[in-house]
């Protein structure tokens, strides 16, 4: 719906308001009038909307803190519940006297040494070297395979062993082999000769 204009206005006079109309034309003209802005509809009572939100957001609180209450109580209870269900430990204490100190027994114990036994007179013994039969070697007859080198296999019978002459008993330088018998307390010295072997 459009509005009639009054008319044109005095340029001196005072703007008594807001106009609604068309802007003026060049020249002064004046041209059709165009209908008048709307504005948007306002909703009635402006408050209502925050009401609206503020409850929403109370009944909201209200139900998580009911429903946080009922989880801890559950909670509670289930913790109680398994405190009561759980046996309690038992604590022993056992009382200890002061330990005896130990009594510490040294034997003494005298080790007896053994007995050794005299080296037997050997039965045989190296082709070079002096013996005293019945200590070093047996009393008996022996026989070696006859001299180790080239020079000959010599052996002495003796009264002792000064080495003189005259206690010579008997001797022979061996070619080969050869056997001697020897008694007991005299002295028996072989050189150069392979080993003598008792045989009688």
């Amino acid at each position: 719906m459009s509005t009639q204009n009054p008319g044109p206005q005095n340029p001196g006079s005072q703007n008594p308001g807001p106009q609604y109309g068309p802007a003026p034309t060049p020249h002064g003209a004046w041209g059709p009038t165009p209908s008048a802005p709307t504005s948007p509809p306002k909703a009635p009572g402006g408050r209502r909307p925050w009401i609206i939100y503020g409850a929403v957001s109370l009944v909201s609180l209200l139900i998580g803190a009911g429903i946080g209450a009922s989880g801890e109580g559950g909670a509670s209870g289930a913790s109680a519940a398994e405190a009561k269900s759980d046996p309690r430990p038992t604590v022993t204490v056992t009382e200890q006297g002061e330990a005896e100190p130990a009594v510490t027994v040294t034997e003494t114990v005298t080790a007896m040494p053994k007995e050794t036994k005299e080296a037997e007179p050997a039965s045989s013994f190296s082709g070079e070297g002096e013996y005293l039969v019945g200590e070093d070697i047996k009393a008996g007859t022996y026989k070696t395979a006859g001299p180790e080198g080239e020079f000959g296999c010599y052996w002495e019978r003796a009264k002792d062993a000064s080495g003189e002459f005259d206690s010579i008993i008997t001797n022979n330088n061996l070619q080969g082999p050869g056997r001697v018998t020897l008694n007991n307390g005299e002295y028996f010295k072989t050189n150069r000769c392979q080993e003598w072997k008792r045989v009688g």
